[in-house]
């Protein structure tokens, strides 16, 4: 009997560990989203300050002249799925993944490429036999995703006839916790940018077009931040209501174990009183 309550109670202190590491790990996910959201004050103040120089540079544009982006246009459709870095994220990669297969299987002229951040989606991926053709870490930090976004604008830019077609999917956190988005980030839409009408034109040694090629690649570039910080910010919400959950399983199975140990110590108790009982009736003439 006495091997039997050594057992729950080692039980008791394994759950007792465990929902430390539990509430340190929910502690971590929420001082990161409050990280992320500080950082996009920044991140969203560089993306205003380059529409604010696209309508200015609209404004140029010799008469009847539309702008285009550059690289020039294929027929390939990327789809950039950002993913997660670490697990205890719930469902979360299932989410981004049934969007990247609801977007694959919308028609469309040429080939689908895949790329994909995220060490522990990328294994989710594999398991939907999703072969990417570029895949790349996901941040750990806010302040990684410049250098994320700067690898995915080098991969989609870096070709020679250019990306075509760009959706991007990740999550985003909401007030039902987190959502997943999918938009098209190119062809280039330069028809949310009103035209402005500076006192000084602006001096630059580029042509129109060139101009307007850059500023969007570079628009491109603080979407694809934005995005990061956003994907970054869900995964940690996800996680946070992953340990949540946790932490509600483990208290019901402490509890649980805890009435557990009192019933094997009264049974315990009861087995020494017969014994004892015993004994003395033995030892009565």
């Amino acid at each position: 009997m006495s091997d039997r309550l050594a057992d729950v109670e080692a039980r008791i202190h394994t759950v007792q560990q465990l929902s430390v590491v539990i509430t340190a790990m929910r502690g971590i996910a929420a001082a990161r989203v409050r990280e992320a959201s500080e950082s996009l004050e920044a991140v969203r103040a560089f993306a205003a300050t380059i529409a604010a120089t696209i309508g200015e540079a609209l404004a140029f544009l010799p008469a009847g002249e539309e702008p285009a982006a550059a690289p020039p246009r294929s027929e390939s459709h990327t789809i950039v799925a950002l993913l997660t870095e670490q697990g205890f994220v719930g469902t979360f990669n299932e989410h981004v993944l049934d969007a990247v297969a609801a977007t694959r299987r919308q028609p469309g002229p040429g080939a689908t490429r895949l790329f994909l951040a995220g060490s522990r989606g990328q294994t989710a991926a594999a398991g939907r036999n999703l072969a990417p053709e570029w895949t790349t870490a996901m941040i750990s930090h806010p302040a990684d995703a410049p250098a994320l976004a700067d690898r995915l604008a080098g991969a989609l830019f870096g070709g020679e006839r250019g990306p075509g077609r760009v959706t991007l999917i990740h999550g985003t956190p909401d007030h039902n916790g987190v959502r997943i988005v999918v938009r098209d980030l190119l062809p280039f839409d330069f028809g949310r940018f009103p035209p402005a009408h500076p006192a000084l034109p602006p001096r630059t040694s580029l042509t129109p077009r060139a101009l307007m090629a850059a500023l969007a690649e570079e628009y491109v570039f603080a979407e694809l931040t934005e995005a990061t910080v956003l994907s970054f910010a869900a995964e940690n919400e996800a996680r946070m209501r992953a340990m949540v959950a946790a932490r509600s399983n483990v208290s019901a199975t402490f509890d649980t174990l805890t009435a557990r140990a009192r019933q094997v110590r009264q049974e315990e108790i009861t087995t020494e009183l017969g014994e004892l009982a015993a004994g003395v009736l033995s030892a009565q003439p």
